[in-house]
């Protein structure tokens, strides 16, 4: 195993798409989304840090989980609000194709419908694009782990959007 090295700051900012996409899946909201991975970069770059190996986009995918998690448990002691209707789950213009926004709606629907540990192997995988081994290690779980509980989203997910039901 390599040593460990700072994180760049200028080969982070390459990772902002996928951290944006992950972010995405599970906020459902456009800026919801965007103030996440603001904060996650905000708090990452705020002083050196030390990673191992090439594993950037992983270092970078939990502490985006992270601060995810920091930010529901001080939402949790916060008065509840009703949030605004979001127009589109992937922010798309209104002059695109309206079914394409639908069948995008419904599938957003049907991954935050998952329970917390199917989504997060689903967001990871094939949200973010990471691999099965740094997918594994960003939620803290063995691989095999990972391969079960996506397998198990994936076929939820293909279920509902199929109309069947478990």
């Amino acid at each position: 195993m390599r040593a460990p090295r700072r994180l760049d700051p200028e080969r982070a900012a390459e990772h902002l798409p996928r951290l944006y996409r992950a972010a995405r899946a599970w906020t459902r909201s456009r800026e919801e989304a965007e103030d996440l991975v603001q904060e996650t970069y905000a708090r990452v770059l705020a002083r050196p840090r030390m990673i191992r190996g090439e594993d950037e986009v992983g270092y970078l995918f939990r502490a985006l989980r992270n601060t995810l998690i920091s930010r529901r448990r001080t939402e949790q002691r916060r008065p509840v609000t009703t949030e605004l209707r979001d127009e589109s789950p992937l922010g798309t213009r209104a002059s695109d194709d309206p079914a394409a926004e639908a069948e995008t709606r419904e599938v957003y629907a049907a991954i935050a419908a998952l329970p917390q540990e199917f989504r997060d192997a689903l967001v990871a995988v094939d949200v973010t694009g990471l691999s099965y081994p740094e997918a594994a290690r960003a939620l803290g779980v063995p691989e095999g782990t990972l391969t079960s509980r996506l397998f198990r989203a994936r076929d939820r997910v293909a279920r509902r959007l199929s109309g069947e039901e478990e």
